[in-house]
């Protein structure tokens, strides 16, 4: 078939939830991606922040191979050896006090049980979330998220919800009340913007939880596993939250999310469960995959490579710029009118970029994308935005 036949094969039959570029991915290799005409992109979207380690990392495809030749299913009612490597793993690289996971299949999930879980550890019914956040599109994960376009059209929703401010410590302040199950951030949100969290607010959030008996969950989902220069964007602010949610990155592109958390939570065994969660094909590639984040030190190659990327960017001026902001290589540049026109632009030259919101240019890229790739990329950006 022809790219032509397949996109009409995906407009025919499936449900069309996605604007779609005009391109039929085929294969990856490292930070490139290429099409059914061989043409090769430098994917800056990585799948929206899940190919950290890179397309088709030789490590992990193996230890995939090796694992859907043993095993591929098991129930939760039996021990597995790869689920329990893997909740090693997890542990000993989480941040500290948490100390239990909960294995899921995405990012979405990961939000539910954070969410169900914090209603069992307290008692109470009321979440606080922050403006501009995203947490996913099942109905506990987007009545967490503040953007109405996701929201409205399902209304009504989980009640118990409000929203503030980000990096506004009053409106944080009263917002938490005695029925409170746990206030739920980002530490840079992604969908929203790019916009990062203040370290004396997030102090503040910690502190405004422990005195009033909430429970403070971070979702990691997009900036954990080495995107932001640390293997965990906590690490940046020394934050012991009560529960982190990861998914994305977790195992290279194969469906996977956890829930991390502390002694705080305890769920008796029939309360929540999942059929593929902590499957063994899934397990193999996150613990293959966290092998490569550890070995190649792909948190220090983000810091590095991101301010790379800064310092290259801001050797032109920039007319259409209005502000950068990055964390690791999780970078956002708000500009001064619509981004779209320039993600087309992009796509027509061979980078895939990402939106977040109107005006934000995203990048994400594999956290081994080379620097040539980064100077092509900036070359772009300079005749783009100048």
């Amino acid at each position: 078939m022809n790219a032509d036949q397949y996109k009409d094969l995906e407009n025919q039959y499936g449900l069309n939830l996605y604007a779609k570029r005009d391109a039929v991915i085929v294969r990856g290799e490292g930070a490139t991606v290429f099409d059914t005409e061989g043409r090769a992109y430098i994917d800056c979207a990585a799948g929206i922040s899940v190919a950290n380690a890179g397309h088709c990392h030789p490590d992990i495809v193996a230890a995939m191979q090796q694992q859907a030749a043993q095993l591929t299913v098991v129930a939760n009612t039996l021990y597995n050896d790869r689920r329990a490597e893997l909740l090693q793993r997890l542990i000993e690289t989480a941040p500290t006090g948490l100390n239990r996971a909960y294995l899921c299949n995405s990012g979405s999930e990961a939000i539910e049980a954070a969410l169900k879980f914090a209603r069992l550890a307290t008692g109470r019914t009321d979440f606080v979330t922050a403006m501009r956040g995203f947490h996913g599109r099942t109905m506990g994960a987007v009545s967490a998220t503040f953007t109405k376009k996701y929201r409205d059209p399902f209304a009504p929703l989980i009640p118990g919800f409000s929203y503030v401010p980000l990096n506004k410590i009053e409106k944080l302040d009263a917002a938490i009340t005695e029925n409170t199950a746990a206030v739920l951030l980002e530490l840079v949100q992604g969908e929203g913007g790019v916009n990062i969290a203040d370290a004396q607010y997030i102090a503040a959030a910690r502190q405004l939880c422990n005195d009033r008996g909430a429970l403070l969950i971070i979702d990691e989902i997009q900036t954990g596993l080495c995107r932001t220069g640390k293997f965990f964007a906590c690490e940046h602010y020394d934050l012991q939250p009560d529960m982190v949610t990861v998914a994305k990155a977790l195992a290279s592109g194969i469906p996977i999310g956890a829930t991390l958390l502390n002694d705080k939570i305890n769920v008796d065994p029939g309360l929540h469960g999942t059929t593929f969660g902590g499957n063994p094909m899934a397990c193999a590639a996150a613990i293959a995959t966290l092998d490569v984040m550890k070995n190649e030190d792909l948190a220090a190659k983000a810091h590095g490579t991101g301010e790379y990327f800064e310092q290259r960017l801001a050797e032109k001026p920039l007319a259409q710029v209005r502000e950068l902001r990055r964390r690791g290589l999780m970078i956002g540049i708000e500009l001064k009118s619509k981004v779209q026109p320039i993600l087309e632009q992009l796509m027509a030259r061979g980078v895939i970029a990402l939106p977040a919101g109107a005006t934000v240019l995203r990048l994400l890229p594999p956290l081994i994308i080379e620097r040539d790739q980064i100077d092509t990329v900036i070359n772009h950006l300079h005749e783009l935005l100048a």
